[in-house]
Protein backbone atom coordinates (compact mmCIF):
# COMPACT_ATOMS: atom_id res chain seq x y z
CA UNK A 1 0.00 0.00 0.00
CA UNK A 2 1.40 3.55 -0.78
CA UNK A 3 0.84 6.44 0.39
CA UNK A 4 -1.26 7.86 -2.53
CA UNK A 5 -3.99 5.00 -1.53
CA UNK A 6 -6.77 6.60 -2.07
CA UNK A 7 -8.61 4.35 0.26
CA UNK A 8 -6.37 5.19 2.57
CA UNK A 9 -7.02 8.71 2.52
CA UNK A 10 -10.96 8.29 2.73
CA UNK A 11 -10.10 6.31 5.74
CA UNK A 12 -8.49 9.36 7.52
CA UNK A 13 -10.78 11.79 6.28
CA UNK A 14 -13.66 9.69 7.97
CA UNK A 15 -11.66 9.03 11.20
CA UNK A 16 -11.12 12.92 11.42
CA UNK A 17 -15.05 13.30 10.60
CA UNK A 18 -15.80 11.27 13.70
CA UNK A 19 -12.97 12.39 16.08
CA UNK A 20 -14.78 15.63 15.22
CA UNK A 21 -18.20 14.91 16.55
CA UNK A 22 -19.56 16.15 19.85
CA UNK A 23 -15.99 17.24 20.30
CA UNK A 24 -17.41 20.14 22.55
CA UNK A 25 -19.34 17.78 24.89
CA UNK A 26 -16.59 15.52 24.75
CA UNK A 27 -13.94 17.91 26.43
CA UNK A 28 -16.99 18.91 28.76
CA UNK A 29 -17.17 14.82 29.34
CA UNK A 30 -13.43 15.36 30.43
CA UNK A 31 -13.17 18.02 32.01
CA UNK A 32 -16.25 17.32 34.58
CA UNK A 33 -13.88 14.04 34.95
CA UNK A 34 -11.11 15.39 36.34
CA UNK A 35 -12.92 18.58 38.41
CA UNK A 36 -13.82 15.14 40.35
CA UNK A 37 -10.45 14.14 40.77
CA UNK A 38 -9.61 17.88 42.23
CA UNK A 39 -12.75 17.93 44.07
CA UNK A 40 -11.24 14.27 46.09
CA UNK A 41 -7.93 15.91 46.67
CA UNK A 42 -9.08 19.55 47.70
CA UNK A 43 -9.53 18.22 51.12
CA UNK A 44 -6.49 16.71 51.43
CA UNK A 45 -4.57 19.41 50.90
CA UNK A 46 -6.43 21.66 53.45
CA UNK A 47 -9.39 22.61 51.70
CA UNK A 48 -13.11 22.88 52.28
CA UNK A 49 -14.51 19.95 53.74
CA UNK A 50 -18.13 20.68 52.76
CA UNK A 51 -18.80 23.08 49.89
CA UNK A 52 -22.86 23.91 50.31
CA UNK A 53 -24.83 21.36 51.68
CA UNK A 54 -22.54 18.67 50.05
CA UNK A 55 -19.16 17.10 51.50
CA UNK A 56 -16.63 18.09 49.29
CA UNK A 57 -16.21 14.12 48.20
CA UNK A 58 -19.86 14.04 47.40
CA UNK A 59 -19.53 16.92 45.09
CA UNK A 60 -16.84 14.88 43.53
CA UNK A 61 -18.61 11.61 42.61
CA UNK A 62 -21.66 14.03 41.26
CA UNK A 63 -18.80 15.41 38.71
CA UNK A 64 -17.60 12.26 37.91
CA UNK A 65 -21.17 10.93 37.03
CA UNK A 66 -21.99 14.01 35.23
CA UNK A 67 -18.24 13.80 33.12
CA UNK A 68 -19.49 9.88 32.52
CA UNK A 69 -22.68 10.37 31.39
CA UNK A 70 -21.75 12.98 28.70
CA UNK A 71 -19.33 11.01 27.43
CA UNK A 72 -21.53 7.66 27.29
CA UNK A 73 -23.93 10.38 25.17
CA UNK A 74 -21.24 11.17 23.33
CA UNK A 75 -20.23 7.92 22.24
CA UNK A 76 -23.91 7.16 21.55
CA UNK A 77 -23.99 9.78 19.34
CA UNK A 78 -20.69 8.61 17.43
CA UNK A 79 -22.16 5.12 16.94
CA UNK A 80 -25.19 6.35 15.50
CA UNK A 81 -23.57 9.15 12.96
CA UNK A 82 -21.43 5.94 12.52
CA UNK A 83 -24.29 3.50 11.20
CA UNK A 84 -26.16 6.41 9.33
CA UNK A 85 -22.98 6.56 6.94
CA UNK A 86 -22.54 3.04 6.69
CA UNK A 87 -26.16 3.15 5.87
CA UNK A 88 -25.40 5.62 3.61
CA UNK A 89 -22.73 3.97 1.38
CA UNK A 90 -24.50 0.58 1.17
CA UNK A 91 -27.14 2.46 -0.49
CA UNK A 92 -25.39 3.53 -2.96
Amino acid sequence: MTDTDPAAAERAAYRRELRGIARAPRMVGFLFVFASLGLWAWPQSGGPMVIGPLATESWGWVCLGIGWLILLWVIVTRTRHHKARMAELEAE
